[in-house]
């Protein structure tokens, strides 16, 4: 995946102080690096974790958040007491932070050494004292982070710490990333609307519209011989419907199709977009609503929401930052309908098209349906079912003075295909649950599981499947 983010490391960070003498902080400094290098080598950390000199007064710390703020690569910091660090110190430094940062818990070693310990050994590895008080200041400044506790070789605590440093990751992408929007909002909608303004100064991103125009010009521009090898990447990808294929009575419609994502590819590349929306209500000059290049541009890691909704686009280009390298995938998706039976209640998540494949657990097909809104031809789309299994569902939105995140953990289950056929068989054209559609157990009896379940129903979602 293309990111700015690509060379994103940590930066390992710890704190003392100068009254235990310089033996004591040489030992603090070693302690620190063979800490670090540790959680570098660490599968579960997916960023580098780089040493940092130990700091032991206020303008230290001050200096470092400063190159910390400056430096483009430090998506983040790990903050660890080793011994205590008086934490007025780090309040001008900590104060000024841009940065993530997760305070660590830990300490050197991870068994008290019953027969020899002395108060020498108990000044040097203060971390139950130190790490409290930097808590306390953390919290005094009401400052956002994670805190890990557990010893560094630990692999849960490797584990949470690599979870985190993904967060991080995905942060740093948003630093100065840009969203396009294709048109307006689908009219009448409230909850894709919000303050654009209040997102960059909050998240980072920028988000501006363009005129389908502007695409449309891009689209028209599009050879005859990358279609051709666009088209050799579709029948190597996909399980390619006859009639779309070449000789096929419909193979013109995935000409369309393919441009379409040719040109909107073209277009975000030359803007150095991470992410885009479309609306069903402004398509001038374009043969169908964008199904199939949305699909495929969001497999490659760009976010994608639709009706105009910039931040669910967001969130999805920063959910796949977070999960790439790990099992599993990331698609835009709404939740459409409710299966009330009190046993076992469901939601069905779903869209028109713009389902990415990444969730998908087996080839998908490529095939052409009617859609009865746009007032367009009928669009290509990819096909396929999701995995079972442990999945999230979340959604960013602006409630006019703050964002809320929503996020829902589910179990993603198989759809009951005998029912499924008939509801298909009875439906009209503008039914098109098939692309990617699932059920989704929600838990809805369990209260310590659903969260904010009126506005998950009406806003658009995001569908993170996988352990991770």
């Amino acid at each position: 995946m293309k990111t700015k983010a690509a060379q994103a490391q940590i930066w390992f960070v710890t704190g003392s102080q100068h009254l235990y003498g310089a033996e004591a902080l040489k030992q603090v400094a070693e302690n620190a690096q063979l800490v670090a290098k540790a959680l570098d080598s660490s599968p579960s950390i997916p960023l580098p974790v780089v040493y940092k000199p130990i700091l032991t007064g206020p303008d230290e710390i001050r200096q470092l958040v400063l190159e910390a703020n400056s430096d483009p690569n430090c998506a983040g910091l790990v903050l660890w007491m080793h011994t205590f660090s008086p934490s007025k110190m780090w309040i001008g430094g900590l104060s000024q932070l841009r940065k993530p940062f997760a305070h660590l818990h830990t300490q050197a070693n991870r068994d008290l050494p019953w027969d020899t310990i002395d108060m020498d050994f108990m000044n040097l590895n203060q971390a139950a004292h130190g790490d409290r008080e930097a808590g306390f200041i953390h919290t005094r400044l009401r400052l956002g982070r994670k805190v890990i506790v557990g010893h560094w070789s630990d692999p849960e605590t490797q584990k949470q710490l690599g979870d985190w440093a993904r967060v991080a990751r995905g942060w740093a992408d948003l630093q100065g990333a840009k969203l396009c929007r294709f048109g307006d909002n689908m009219r009448q909608v409230a909850v894709t609307e919000g303050d654009k303004v209040a997102a960059e100064a909050r998240f980072g991103f920028a988000t501006n519209g363009y005129g389908v125009g502007d695409l449309v010009k891009v689209v028209n521009e599009v050879s005859d011989s990358a279609v051709a090898d666009l088209y050799t990447q579709y029948i190597e990808s996909y399980d390619v419907a006859p009639e779309l294929q070449k000789g096929g009575d419909r193979y013109s419609s995935l000409v369309d199709a393919a441009k379409l994502e040719l040109g909107i590819r073209a277009f975000l590349e030359s803007g150095d977009f991470i992410g885009f929306t479309t609306t069903f209500e402004d398509l001038h000059g374009i043969a169908q609503l964008p199904g199939l290049a949305c699909q495929r541009l969001m497999a490659d890691g760009y976010g994608f929401g639709a009706e105009g909704d910039w931040k669910t686009a967001a969130l999805l280009r920063f959910m796949k930052v977070v999960a790439d390298g790990t099992d599993g995938g990331t698609s835009f998706m709404e939740d459409y309908t409710y299966h009330l039976d009190p046993q076992k209640p469901q939601v069905l998540g779903a869209h028109m098209l713009e389902i990415c494949p990444s969730i998908a657990k087996s080839k998908p097909k490529m095939e052409i349906h009617p859609l009865g809104i746009g007032g367009k031809d009928d669009p290509v789309r990819l096909v396929f079912d999701a995995p079972a299994g442990p999945a999230l569902n979340a959604s960013l939105i602006d409630l006019g003075n703050r964002f809320r995140l929503i996020v829902h953990e589910v179990d993603a289950v198989e759809c009951d295909r005998s029912r499924s056929r008939r509801r298909r068989a009875a439906s009209d054209a503008q039914s098109t649950g098939r692309t990617g559609a699932l059920g989704v157990q929600t838990g809805l009896q369990d209260g310590n599981r659903g969260v904010d379940l009126r506005w998950r129903s009406t806003s658009h979602g995001l569908q993170l499947l996988g352990d991770n």
